[in-house]
């Protein structure tokens, strides 16, 4: 058996072999390099200082989400958008008992009306504000208002209403909103979606 000179000799006695000199392990522990940065900054009031400015940006994403990049409508359209959706697989209840077979189409407003019809505007433009304050007044607030930008928390104070934010565009891009304001109702078992001018007496 080849080994080194000395570790042969150390295994003789029963001991495990020694290859080589074994140094402390003097490397500071990472997690109390983390507390005691931590403690020198809640010493210093830096840790509180970056709680606050934490707490200030969360909210102000929250009151302020990023604006659509949707323009005022400069052309009136009107179109049609159709939510009927095909079952990619079997829908079945806790039975096992099949509701919906794979392959179905099925429409929600063919069951279900909206109780409310969708108003999209910019409220950073004041046009588009007036415009829709004005079809919410003549559809008697039976509307639900859905900015595109802005302040909705402001708008909501200043109408006594509640008001909504399309983050991320997820509602105007599913219906293929281009142009605000829009007001969204319904037209038997699709959604009838008008781009209307931004004046403000618009139609709608």
């Amino acid at each position: 058996m080849l080994c080194a000179i000395g570790a042969c000799a150390a295994a003789a006695d029963g001991a495990p072999p020694v290859i080589g000199p074994v140094y402390p392990v003097i490397e500071p522990d990472f997690l109390q390099q983390i507390m005691a940065a931590l403690r020198a900054k809640e010493a210093s009031g830096e840790l509180a200082k970056l709680q606050r400015e934490g707490a200030r940006r969360a909210q102000q994403t929250a009151l302020h989400p990023a604006a659509l990049a949707l323009p005022a409508t400069s052309s009136p359209r009107t179109f049609y958008f159709d939510p009927t959706v095909v079952a990619p697989q079997n829908i079945s209840d806790q039975t096992g008992r099949i509701l919906v077979a794979a392959g179905t189409r099925v429409n929600p407003l063919e069951r279900v009306t909206l109780s409310a019809n969708w108003l999209f505007f910019d409220a950073r433009e004041p046009a588009q504000v007036a415009c829709a304050r004005s079809i919410a007044e003549r559809h008697e607030w039976r509307v639900k208002p859905i900015l595109t930008g802005g302040d909705y928390a402001e708008v909501a104070r200043s109408w006594g209403h509640r008001v909504y934010f399309d983050q991320r565009g997820l509602i105007t891009q599913t219906l293929g909103i281009g142009q605000v304001p829009a007001l969204v109702t319904q037209d038997g078992a699709r959604l009838r979606i008008d781009e209307m001018l931004p004046e403000p007496s618009c139609a709608g």
